[in-house]
């Protein structure tokens, strides 16, 4: 009998601790840095990745990383999850519309944040 895969570790906004089982299963037994990327040669980074996340915190994260960066994956993000909605055309092209006004709003927020 084989135990079942320990869900994703889920980033919060505030740093937050992961299970036994999920440091067991997503932690590389090996840090090493391939290539400029930690981690442990093919393995899959992901639970790593976003295990060292919920322990850090999305708000720690986030303070420690320019503001431009997150509003482009946020950008580009929710613009690739809007190309595969099945929408009519005409509500799919408003919610762009949208998202494309609040991510030029949040991006002139951060400038003036930055100057």
């Amino acid at each position: 009998m084989t135990n079942p895969q320990p869900p994703l570790p889920q980033p919060q906004l505030e740093p937050a601790g992961i299970t036994f089982d999920q440091y067991a299963e997503f932690t590389p037994e090996k840090l090493e840095l391939w290539n400029g990327y930690l981690g442990y040669g093919g393995q899959e980074q992901l639970g790593f990745h976003l295990a060292v996340l919920r322990n850090m915190g999305l708000l720690t994260a986030v303070r420690h990383t320019q503001l431009s960066l997150w509003i482009e994956a946020l950008d580009h993000h929710l613009k690739e999850k809007l190309e595969n909605v099945n929408a009519q055309p005409e509500v799919a092209e408003a919610m762009l519309n949208r998202l494309n006004r609040a991510i030029e709003d949040l991006a002139a927020v951060a400038e003036y944040l930055k100057g």
